[in-house]
This record gives structure tokens, sequence and C-alpha cells, in this order.
């Protein structure tokens, strides 16, 4: 599956995208974020408070809760601004 980092999580992770092969055991959004923090020191910084992070199925914003199966890319961000 394809992830996607903007913002701050770019910076922490050194990285934009990358395609990882997630367990059957990763069902949702929350549980990804999870998995993801134990890849590494640098993921553990970057997902450290999941609460603020955002996430995107297949370019909709969905919630933390939502089921993964299906999705062709996952992105996650910062909380954005308007201006």
């Amino acid at each position: 599956m394809k992830i996607v980092y903007f913002a701050w999580l770019r910076e922490r992770l050194d990285k934009t995208e990358e395609d990882v092969e997630i367990p059957a055991s990763v069902q949702t959004i929350g549980e990804l974020m999870d998995w993801l923090k134990l890849r590494g020191e640098e993921y553990e910084h970057a997902f450290d408070n999941p609460k603020v992070i955002r996430a995107a199925i297949d370019k909709t914003h969905v919630r933390p809760d939502t089921k993964i199966a299906g999705a062709s890319e996952i992105a996650f961000f910062p909380p954005m601004t308007g201006g």
C-alpha cells in the first residue's frame, strides 16, 4: 500500500511516501498509526501524538476508526488552518 506523508510528518520521517506491506491484523487508520510507530525511532517520533494527525484514504478525509481494506493510498498530515 502506498503511504504519503505531508508537512512535519514528512520532515520527521525524511520521506514523502513509501510502499509498505501492512499486516492483516492492521485494519484501521488508528491501528496503522500504531503499527507505523513500531517501525523505528523516526516513526515513533512522527506519530508520537496520533490525536493531532489527520488521515485520508484515496484522497478522502477519514477518522482513525475507518477501515483501510481496499485502500490504494493513505495520506497522513497535521491539522490544516485556513487563511
